[in-house]
């Protein structure tokens, strides 16, 4: 049998049960180019500010999520996709009533994912100063 044709499957409860939180599925675990979350946050819940060096694609299946890139504030909703800039900082939360569900896609075998502190804030408007 050709191993590399056959396909591999996981399941989503298995992501989540290893993550304790939105499922992490990380393409290089499984032969895949292409990682992302599942994410399934209860109201009020979400990511707190980040960045990556790609595009993320968020995918919104159900709910209304409130994003926040670049300091400025979107509203998505089921059905939405969308783009997040590489390296731009983003966050975001769930406004719904209900739990929202979205995949967020990052085009790499394995996340990369830096987050925000205060102290990162301070160097980034020195850089812009000494422009």
């Amino acid at each position: 049998m050709n191993m590399e044709r056959q396909m591999n499957t996981v399941e989503i409860a298995q992501l989540i049960a290893q993550s304790g939180g939105a499922g992490r599925f990380e393409g290089e675990d499984h032969g895949s180019p292409v990682s992302f979350f599942f994410v399934t946050s209860p109201p009020g819940k979400g990511a707190s500010k980040h960045r990556h060096p790609y595009i993320e694609t968020f995918v919104v299946i159900e709910g209304e999520i409130e994003v926040i890139v670049g300091g400025e504030m979107h509203m998505l909703h089921g059905g939405t996709i969308a783009m997040i800039p590489a390296n731009t900082w983003h966050e975001f939360k769930n406004r719904s009533t209900r739990n929202a569900l979205m995949v967020n896609i990052h085009p790499v075998p394995r996340m990369v994912q830096e987050d925000w502190t205060p102290e990162l804030d301070a160097s980034e408007v020195r850089l812009h100063a000494n422009r």
